[in-house]
């Protein structure tokens, strides 16, 4: 019996819940004596990350088979394929395909293509390999839509994930309610761009009728939770859900981007900043607990001070909470890489400028709890998340996966105590 197959992940949570759907898919093809690194391409950065990850895994593996798979083995396999360390190149279309895993299951040197890697534009239906419990044991995440039809200049996603397809409500729904009877108290929902789900179904429903779909059929399901969306998208089913369940946590992640209109034309965002503060401002009135996440570039091409100090007020402006601030590095292949560059240091000033604002609407947030009543889900004996999704510490073991009341007795900088 040779050793089970080795995997290392890069980037989004997507391209780890697919890693989970790698190993059931591996496991059964027997594959063996293999390493798998499953890359990310959102950045420059994040295929020179894979290159090293690839080195150290040879170096770590020197009698295993290297296959790499991913966004970037989607965007660039023929960088891949170049490389001495790699024996297969699979794309994110083949790798969840269980005649690739077969045929890797032999010894596929001479016998399997050593890159694998066809038109993902070409592909229309969702590639739902779906897997009950990826995540810890309190949280599932279930992949409801993969791909993009938007051309954000920043971006090469699309050129590795493809065009949008959604998985069916009926699908998601029988998943969802497998997840409950195995004990799962929070759903997160999960996709490339998550408020395109179901536009190529049929009568095209929106994201919102998935959401009070899923609270209506599986009633047992404490919380549901809905990852990244583009606030522009979202429909007035979702709105009436944020309004009036309970269930669906209050806490959104937005893809903003940016707080300045010129940029976010230059970016070709579909939404302008007034769009982006009337949008918090309503899902707050409807839902006042309402806490946000937020995705914002530093340095985007052209953008000058002026245009960096208002992704700077959006922040206070949408009363941002969870910042990911993004320095902009250009990505070969992409439109806003052939426009006039930031200076590095400056990209690198204005990332920090944005890091410490988000930092100071943390304590903010955090100092908001102190003495409040919240319902935790504990991920670990001593760690659990507010519905806020806010880190709770404990100084007594609770029972790991349950929802615990406690109220809030401080803070400490990072997290609330309990």
């Amino acid at each position: 019996m040779g050793a089970p197959p080795i995997f290392a992940t890069l980037g989004c949570r997507l391209n780890a819940y697919e890693t989970e759907a790698m190993k059931e898919l591996s496991d059964a093809a027997g594959v063996e004596n293999a390493v798998v690194v499953n890359t990310c391409a959102v950045t420059s950065e994040a295929v020179r990350k894979a290159r090293q990850e690839i080195r150290k895994l040879r170096r770590e593996n020197p009698g295993a088979r290297l296959i790499v798979t991913g966004c970037a083995a989607q965007t660039e396999p023929e960088t891949f394929a170049a490389m001495t360390e790699v024996d297969a190149v699979i794309g994110n279309t083949e790798k969840m395909q269980p005649d690739t895993w077969k045929g890797l299951a032999a010894d596929f040197i001479g016998q399997t293509e050593a890159v694998q890697v066809d038109d993902i534009m070409s592909v229309t239906e969702t590639a739902g390999h779906l897997i009950d419990g990826f995540g810890t044991r309190s949280r599932a995440y279930v992949q409801v839509q993969n791909g993009c039809d938007h051309r954000c200049t920043f971006c090469i996603i699309p050129f590795g994930r493809g065009n949008s397809r959604s998985v069916p409500a009926g699908v998601v729904v029988d998943q969802i309610k497998r997840l409950v009877d195995r004990g799962y108290n929070e759903v997160v929902l999960t996709g490339v761009d998550l408020t395109s789900w179901g536009a190529d179904l049929p009568a095209q429903p929106r994201l919102g009728d998935l959401v009070m779909r899923i609270l209506k059929l599986v009633p047992d399901l404490p919380r549901l939770r809905i990852s990244s969306i583009d606030s522009i998208e979202v429909d007035e089913n979702l709105m009436q859900a944020i309004a009036t369940e309970p269930r669906l946590m209050p806490h959104l992640h937005l893809s903003l981007q940016h707080g300045d209109d010129l940029i976010l034309k230059r970016m070709k965002r579909r939404h302008l900043r007034d769009d982006a503060i009337r949008f918090a401002e309503e899902a707050r009135r409807l839902r006042p607990e309402m806490t946000f996440g937020a995705d914002i570039i530093a340095g985007f091409p052209t953008e000058t001070d002026a245009h960096f100090e208002n992704s700077l007020k959006l922040v206070a402006e949408c009363d941002l909470t969870w910042l990911h601030v993004f320095p902009y590095s250009p990505r070969p292949g992409t439109p806003a890489a052939r426009m006039p560059q930031v200076n590095g240091s400056a990209i690198k000033e204005r990332a920090a400028r944005l890091r410490a604002t988000g930092a100071r609407q943390v304590l903010t947030h955090l100092q908001g709890q102190v003495g409040k009543s919240h319902r935790i889900l504990m991920e670990n004996p001593r760690m659990g998340r507010t519905e806020q999704f806010t880190e709770v510490d404990f100084t007594t073991d609770q029972a790991e996966g349950q929802i615990v009341t406690a109220t809030i007795q401080g803070q400490n900088g990072q997290r609330l105590v309990a």
